[in-house]
Parts: structure tokens; sequence; C-alpha cells
């Protein structure tokens, strides 16, 4: 087929990364926490408020030290939706946690709010959401039933930056946060990730975690004479390469951000006018919610016709491509899955694809998929 002519995601330069790293190599300091380290923290917890942002080197090790700092173990129960990325999953299954799988909404991938409430137990030791698309869960009931039963949230924000609901920035709402900074992301650094901490109560522990189970950081800044192994923990700490690289993105975001939302509403135009077929599912976004146009999703009535969609972009040279695969369903979890029938998980699992979405696709090859897709579909429902 040759080189794709659009691809599903291009990550974008602000043309400032190589100034940044090589700024970094002069400093020769390029193991962790360095000068664009501690950039990239002051900048997330001005603009977040965090009461402590640490960069680790992926949202995977966000929501692992998330699991470590909640004392989560086994016999815990953690409640988590089934569409969602396997890290979610596997942060809490490393901790010997028991998984209790929530269904999506059938409106939004989101996870459904009303059943995490059926599945709360005295065994429940956390609450897992992930902001799909970028687009918030339902916080105000999510956030009102974990305090009725005094139970941590951790927000999974992999998807989430410069997304609020009422007003306030994703990330910021539950215990701790996740996010990442992989290449598919809003902003990015190839691989990386942050843990946003809401609980100053675990800031101390966190940096220890992050530091091998060690007291390192306290020792830099003079707070003991000495450090050694205090608690468990890992090698969480990106090189300052990767910290130099994402603070030239931070820097750039509101142009990043102008030129996604300028793609998203596009698509956005081209298919509210073209009069689809009522069960095709486009993007909701709820009152209580803004949309950082991270994604562009399509949800069709059947896995046949997402099938045929994806065939008529690919021969036009053009990748777009499916989603999650239910986690309750998968080949590890599936035998050890309640039995629940999680209907709009799997829906989602063989009907949504996503669009290409990135700063550089021009209005022209916006229309051009859009086209493509709307014909599709006509020729799906004639």
């Amino acid at each position: 087929m040759g080189l794709l002519m659009i691809p599903f995601n291009k990550p974008f330069l602000t043309g400032e990364e190589l100034t940044n790293i090589s700024q970094a190599l002069n400093n020769r300091k390029l193991s962790g926490d360095g000068e664009f380290t501690k950039k990239c923290h002051a900048w997330f917890e001005k603009k977040y408020e965090f009461k402590k942002a640490l960069l680790t080197t992926s949202c995977t090790d966000a929501l692992e030290m998330c699991a470590i700092l909640l004392a989560i173990k086994a016999g815990d129960e953690v409640i988590l939706p089934s569409y969602t990325f396997v890290s979610t999953a596997n942060a809490f299954v490393l901790r010997g946690a028991t998984l209790k799988f929530a269904d999506s909404l059938a409106h939004h991938p989101n996870v459904d709010v009303e059943q995490i409430a059926q599945l709360i137990t005295p065994r429940t030791r956390a609450i897992v959401v992930v902001h799909y698309a970028g687009i918030a869960c339902d916080m105000d009931r999510l956030l009102a039933l974990a305090a009725q039963h005094a139970i941590p949230v951790i927000e999974d924000a992999a998807q989430a930056i410069e997304s609020f609901h009422r007003g306030r920035r994703l990330g910021t709402l539950g215990t701790l946060a996740a996010f990442s900074f992989h290449e598919t992301k809003n902003v990015m650094c190839g691989e990386g990730g942050l843990i946003g901490i809401n609980d100053e109560n675990l800031i101390h522990r966190a940096e220890i975690i992050r530091e091998k189970g060690t007291n390192r950081s306290a020792f830099f800044r003079g707070e003991v004479d000495k450090y050694g192994w205090v608690d468990i923990g890992s090698s969480f700490l990106p090189s300052e390469i990767l910290a130099a690289f994402l603070y030239a993105q931070l820097e750039g975001i509101n142009q990043i951000q102008t030129e996604r939302k300028r793609v998203w509403q596009r698509y956005w135009d081209n298919f509210t006018n073209a009069n689809l077929p009522d069960d095709v599912q486009l993007p909701m976004i709820p009152t209580y919610a803004t949309n950082n146009a991270h994604m562009f999703y399509i949800v069709f009535p059947s896995l046949a016709q997402r099938t045929a969609v994806i065939s008529a972009l690919r021969a036009r040279n053009i990748l777009a491509v499916f989603h999650y695969q239910s986690l309750h369903s998968s080949p590890y979890f599936l035998d050890k899955h309640d039995g629940r029938t999680l209907l709009n998980c799997d829906r989602y699992t063989d009907c949504l694809v996503r669009l290409p979405l990135f700063p550089e696709l021009s209005d022209q090859e916006v229309d051009l998929i859009s086209d493509i897709v709307i014909d599709s579909l006509r020729n799906e429902f004639s």
C-alpha cells in the first residue's frame, strides 16, 4: 500500500524542543529532577494547583504510584471502567487487588457512575475513573458517592489535559491523578507521564516511592544528612532530556490546542451537517464538561459498518483506528470476571472508530476524510 497519505497521528513540534534539549545537554544534568523537570513541576503546580506534581516515565508508572500510595493490597477491591487501556487495570492487579469492572454509558464511553454505586462493598479501596477523549465523567455524582463511603478517587486523566469539569481542571478533583505524555496525546515527549497529588499527606511518600523507595529527594533538599532505603518504590523518574522536550510542549500548549480544536470543530460541522442516520453516534459533550479536542470518534451501529468505513479510508491511504478492547472480556481477565454483561463496553469495542486528529491536519484533509466516511455510510445504509 506504500506510505500512508494521512496518518492517524502526527506528533507536533513547537520548534523549541531542540533548544531546550541542547540547554539540558549543556547543563550536564541528564538524569531526572534537573532544571527542566522542576520547570514542568512548577507549570503544573501553578496552573493546576496540585499540592504536588511529579513527572514519571509514563502514565502507567503514575498509576502504579497511585496504587502504592493508597496501599492497595491483596483482597482489596478496586472499581474501574472496563472500556479503558490495560494500564488502568494493571497498576492495581500488580498490587494484588480484585478488579470490579463497570460498564460505560449508552451515550458516551465514560463510565456509568450508577454502576459504580452498585459495585461498592466494604472491601472497596479505590475508584478509578477515566475521562475518555478528555471529556469529564460525572464527577458531581462520583465524588458524592466516594465521600459517602470514604473511598479515594483516582482520575486517569491520560487524555484529559486542559479539560474541565464545572470550571475545575480534570485531575484536580480526586485524591490522585495520572496524565500521559505519550506521542498520541495533546502534549507529549514521546513517552512520559505525571502524577498529580491533591492530598498533601501523600506528598512525602510519593517522593520516596518515585525515588526507588529512598529519601533521596529529601537528602538533596538538605532535610536529611544521608539517604537510604525507607519504603518500597521503583525508578519512576524520566530523564532531563524528556523533561526539556515536554517543557517546550507545555509552553506551546495554546497553539497546540487552538489547532486541535480547529480540526475537531471541522469534523463536527461536517458530520452534523450531513444528516447521518440516527443510530450513528457522534461525540457528546455534557453541559458540565469542556472539550480539549483530544479525539474525534464516531460510534457506528455495527462492527460491519465500522469495518467498511475503516476499509474505505484505508483504500485512500488514510489511517483510522478502533480503540479499547473491553478488559472484562480480555484473555487475561475473562476467567476472573464475575459474569456481568457490560453491553455498552462491548458495543464501543466493536463499533467505535477514531479519525485522524493532529494540529497539522488541514481543513482540506478533514473534509476529504469526512466525505469518505459519509459516502461509506450512505452506501452501507442505502
